[in-house]
């Protein structure tokens, strides 16, 4: 018996960022003229960080074959405001595709990126009730392992992470949930989380529209495509199933940014019900 579909609690009412111009974002998408102004691959078991800026568009690339990433996501000028991948989970989905925005954290809480192309839209529900570009779960850290297998290890996807921020000037404490990307996943029998192999082929990508300045960083996750288990009794090093992922920036033509503007933080100035007050001594 087919259960029963429960509605979402977060739904958009007319005119809120919820509700996507598609219009526009297939525009981008489509438009010819875009000009290629940085494009670099990641190797393997590694991370790096670049600059995307507003109104611009980078692709994502699995260049040859199928690679999970671990990507975060900063304000390039305040990296207070930073991807909240809880947040984008309930307004948009746990996992996301085309017209998916990612929204950035409170105070701010707007989108920092939109998603205009996806070649793997298609992959839709597999039988174990599996998607594709996962906010279930986060990236890979060298804490868990300790904790699973008592070892160190220096390349998961946090430590990849950390080492490619530290240029910018941003530490530990700023790497956050994340958005896997290529990586399928779901909820098992028992409610778990479970992650299965990656489906992406030379040439897939995951693209995205830079609503503001933006600061990425990615992983190429040391699990490679996630067909090895990382963890129990079948375990082994992946190292064979670790492809690199590709980066491409590319700078729209003005036309297709007509209409557009940048999202402004949220206006919300309620001040949570505090209230100023006088200073005793000059009451």
């Amino acid at each position: 018996m087919a259960s029963k579909n429960f509605p979402a609690a977060y739904q958009a009412s007319p005119g809120s960022p919820l509700a996507v111009d598609r219009t526009f974002y297939e525009r981008v998408a489509s438009m010819p003229g875009r000009e290629l102004v940085d494009s670099f691959t990641i190797p393997i078991r590694t991370g790096r960080a670049w600059e995307v800026p507003a109104g611009h568009v980078f692709r994502l690339l699995t260049v040859e074959g199928p690679q999970v990433g671990d990507l975060n996501i900063w304000n390039r000028h305040n990296p207070r405001e930073r991807f909240w991948a809880a947040r984008t989970r309930q307004l948009q989905a746990a996992h996301v595709t085309t017209f998916d925005r990612l929204w950035s954290t409170l105070p701010y809480l707007r989108p920092l990126a939109t998603i205009t192309s996806d070649t793997l839209a298609g992959y839709g529900t597999d039988e174990y009730g599996g998607r594709v570009h996962d906010l279930l779960g986060t990236r890979c850290d060298p804490y868990v392992n300790k904790l699973l297998t008592g070892e160190d290890f220096d390349h998961h996807c946090h430590s990849n992470l950390v080492r490619a921020v530290a240029p910018y000037g941003l530490t530990e404490v700023d790497v956050h949930d994340v958005l896997n990307v290529f990586q399928v996943t779901g909820l098992n029998a028992e409610d778990k989380y479970f992650m299965r192999d990656c489906p992406a082929r030379p040439g897939d990508h995951l693209e995205f529209f830079a609503e503001i300045d933006l600061l990425c960083a990615l992983s190429t996750c040391p699990g490679g495509d996630l067909s090895v288990p990382l963890w129990g009794p079948e375990a082994r090093d992946p190292l064979d199933v670790c492809r690199p992922i590709g980066v491409e920036v590319y700078r729209l033509d003005p036309a297709a940014l007509e209409g557009w503007s940048s999202p402004k933080v949220a206006d919300y100035k309620g001040q949570h019900g505090m209230q100023l007050r006088t200073p005793f001594w000059e009451a």
